[in-house]
């Protein structure tokens, strides 16, 4: 169009105070639209990152670094607070259980997902990342349950638990391989990669909890200085994964769960969220839809419809038969199994900053671990699964509790 290559060189031309205008007015007013719309936050924010971006607007330009960095700060955020969030006493009501649909969620979909990959030309390596992709979930329909009167209900309870387990299992089955695709496959360079991370993990979930709990408790007094520590917890916990070939969302995610019961409610932990879901993650989810091309876009699923298709339905499939075989195991009422199957389908977090991660990660022959078609497929998945999750929680969850109340009445 011949109107919008007369108006990109003027927007590229923008002075940069001028475009952080456009970015704050866009988070500013993009929640209160998604909400007229009814769509998650999340794909509005990718919409718009797809107008700003170099294949239509081009209001940033190719070559962004400033707006870059705070999305990779916006991505540590996400992951750092993804940890926090997450309730231990809940998880702790019902750990065994918890462990058990963690495991099972994560392995079932894993499968699916690597078995598809290898199906679909993908190398033993690449197939494994995709699996991993599909063996995270986000809690994004947590708000319905708890809005609904349901957070307590043991299925609610096991799955929210679960997500701590999944999470950790698929991201770091996730950092193994992207070390070993950087570094080329070797049994001797495989094992030294496990045992780093066999290292890694219990230095982060332990040694730093403890370290950082003690350095935490003596700043409870000192907000400002409690938030930065907080802060600088994440970005330690960052260049220690990046200093093994691990990605820095690794090592975000498992600080986050490392200080998550020493922070507990301390004001400074809504303020680190408040800031992080205020700008940085958002800016995180726009500049991502950067690299979205809308004609190649359509074009890549169109002509790849049944890739997508596959990781779509092996997420939808793996979570649902996860469900049906813990729930059934536990003596869950059909309705609970379905609530559990809404409430770990979403996949949003993790599966989106684990792809970037994927995407950006080049082997010695400079081929990309996860390539544009895979990019592409996971998007869809993210817009399928945010808005479908939400949907069924909402359909499934009152037909949960209304049936765990005839349960106690006819107990009674």
């Amino acid at each position: 169009m011949e109107w919008l290559d007369v108006l990109r060189p003027h927007l590229l031309a923008l002075p940069n105070l001028a475009k952080f205008a456009i970015l704050i007015a866009i988070i500013v007013g993009v929640p209160a639209l998604a909400r007229y719309l009814r769509i998650p936050e999340l794909i509005a924010l990718l919409v718009f990152g797809v107008l700003l971006g170099p294949h239509v607007l081009d209001v940033y330009g190719t070559n962004h670094p400033i707006v870059q960095f705070f999305a990779d700060l916006g991505m540590l955020m996400l992951m750092f607070t993804a940890g926090l969030e997450i309730d231990i006493n809940l998880f702790r009501r019902t750990q065994t259980r918890s462990i058990i649909f963690g495991v099972i969620t994560t392995m079932v979909p894993q499968v699916l997902g690597t078995a598809y990959g290898l199906a679909s030309g993908y190398s033993m390596i690449q197939s494994i990342v995709i699996g991993s992709l599909l063996a995270s979930h986000t809690l994004l329909s947590l708000p319905i349950v708890t809005r609904l009167g349901a957070v307590g209900l043991e299925p609610v309870v096991v799955s929210i638990g679960a997500t701590v387990v999944s999470d950790t299992l698929s991201l770091i089955i996730f950092a193994i391989c992207v070390s070993t695709y950087t570094t080329g496959f070797s049994p001797s360079g495989l094992a030294v990669q496990i045992g780093e991370v066999i290292i890694f993990v219990p230095l982060i979930l332990i040694g730093v909890s403890r370290v950082g709990a003690w350095i935490l408790s003596k700043l409870s007094g000192n907000e400002e200085g409690y938030f930065v520590t907080m802060l600088g917890i994440m970005v330690v916990a960052g260049v220690l994964a990046d200093l093994i070939n691990l990605p820095g969302i690794v090592g975000a995610f498992l600080a986050g769960l490392s200080v998550n019961a020493a922070v507990g409610g301390h004001p400074a932990k809504e303020k680190l969220e408040f800031f992080g879901k205020a700008l940085f993650v958002p800016i995180f989810f726009i500049v991502t839809g950067f690299l979205i091309a809308p004609v190649e876009f359509t074009q890549a699923i169109l002509d790849n419809f049944w890739l997508v298709a596959g990781i779509v339905a092996s997420v939808i499939v793996g979570n649902g038969v996860a469900a049906a075989i813990v729930g059934r195991a536990f003596g869950y009422s059909p309705q609970a199994r379905l609530a559990m199957w809404a409430l770990t389908l979403p996949q949003v977090a993790a599966t989106l900053a684990a792809t970037l991660v994927g995407y950006n990660t080049l082997n010695e022959a400079g081929v990309r671990l996860l390539d544009e078609k895979m990019l592409n497929a996971v998007l869809v998945l993210l817009v399928v699964t945010s808005i479908l999750g939400p949907i069924m929680t909402e359909f499934f969850t009152p037909r949960m509790i209304e049936k765990e109340a005839r349960a106690k009445d006819a107990v009674v």
